[in-house]
């Protein structure tokens, strides 16, 4: 099968390879004839002017899009004269779902489809596929099954599901037709809402793992200073990276997750290359304003939405102002450290 990519970063590339590796033919645009090389070494076809997808694509053509979801609107409107009726664009960022609807409504009236398509997998996606979560169309998404069968990553060793059997479903090999525009995306902000709250949890049980010796520190005996009543109970020095090795094998808690954290740790236990300013790309955000219209309570998601905004500064002013408070009401001085 044929199709177009627009966005040949992190992950984009490494999904043309996919899809390549697979026989589909691929045709990549980029501005920069630099930028597309490495592709078409590897058998793609490049482009380098968007007018050129009407004779580069057969109709009805499909062009993928992984850009940032901030250009994705500016880009459809480029996009759309040089498609037709029957041609649909495909958007696998992390856009928000709302911005699909308003696409979608914008695209019927001329016969263009769209496809919104969660995409996860990172950097490891060329390996390990991509898990795909599709709002659209039926006819459209089982159009673009081969395409979607190639880059999910398939059933692999997992086992199946307890009291699941006959024919493996999509799910069942990473990708799934979620239901209509939109429902991709929805489905994919919840999923990164969740991958936030995870994230939290490990960083959270190992920062208290790194804290067990805290017992052995000289601490500050002063009015300021909650004291440690009893600091023979921590005592430990823990060896974090074994522990995440450990926690990998046989535990309730073994994830993917887990196995980069076991990664990340073995390679720099310290982590110093870091200096912990998390960003947050939006869809956490949305995570939570839906949970709020809808009246879903979705406290660990939103906790770790708001320890994400905290670690790059944004709560710096209101621990002034408690520092301040005390201050006035009790003449507490800060204290440094500790």
């Amino acid at each position: 099968m044929q199709i177009g990519m627009i966005g040949l970063g992190r992950m984009g590339a490494n999904m043309v390879r996919r899809l390549l590796r697979a026989g589909h033919q691929c045709v990549v645009y980029h501005r920069d004839p630099a930028k597309t090389q490495p592709l078409v070494d590897e058998g793609a076809t490049a482009i380098h002017d968007l007018a050129a997808w009407r004779t580069a694509l057969p109709p009805p053509r499909h062009v993928w899009l992984m850009i940032p979801a901030a250009a994705v609107g500016e880009l459809i409107e480029s996009l759309i004269p040089h498609l037709e009726p029957g041609d649909a664009i495909i958007d696998g960022g992390n856009s928000h779902y709302r911005d699909d609807l308003a696409h979608a409504e914008r695209l019927r009236p001329l016969g263009i489809h769209l496809v919104d398509c969660g995409t996860s997998g990172g950097v490891w996606g060329l390996e390990r596929g991509y898990c795909l979560m599709i709002g659209g169309d039926p006819e459209v998404v089982a159009r673009l099954d081969p395409i979607f069968a190639a880059l999910a990553p398939g059933a692999g060793s997992i086992p199946r599901t307890a009291g699941r059997s006959g024919p493996l479903s999509t799910a069942e090999q990473g990708y799934l037709h979620c239901g209509p525009v939109g429902a991709g995306h929805f489905v994919k902000m919840v999923h990164n809402g969740i991958e936030y709250a995870l994230m939290g949890a490990y960083a959270e049980g190992f920062n208290l793992l790194r804290h067990a010796g805290i017992g052995r520190a000289e601490r500050p005996r002063d009015a300021e200073t909650a004291p440690l009543a009893h600091p023979e109970h921590y005592q430990y020095e823990l060896p974090l990276a074994e522990i995440a090795e450990l926690w990998r094998r046989g535990s309730v808690i073994a994830s993917w997750l887990l196995d980069l954290t076991a990664q990340a740790l073995y390679a720099d236990p310290a982590l110093d290359r870091f200096a912990g300013r998390v960003a947050d790309s939006g869809e956490g955000r949305w995570t939570a304003l839906a949970a709020i219209e809808s009246s879903t309570p979705a406290p660990l998601l939103t906790t770790a939405l708001y320890e994400r905004f905290s670690s790059r500064g944004e709560g710096t002013f209101a621990n002034q102002l408690l520092s301040a408070l005390r201050y006035q009401f009790g003449g507490h001085r800060e204290q440094q450290g500790g």
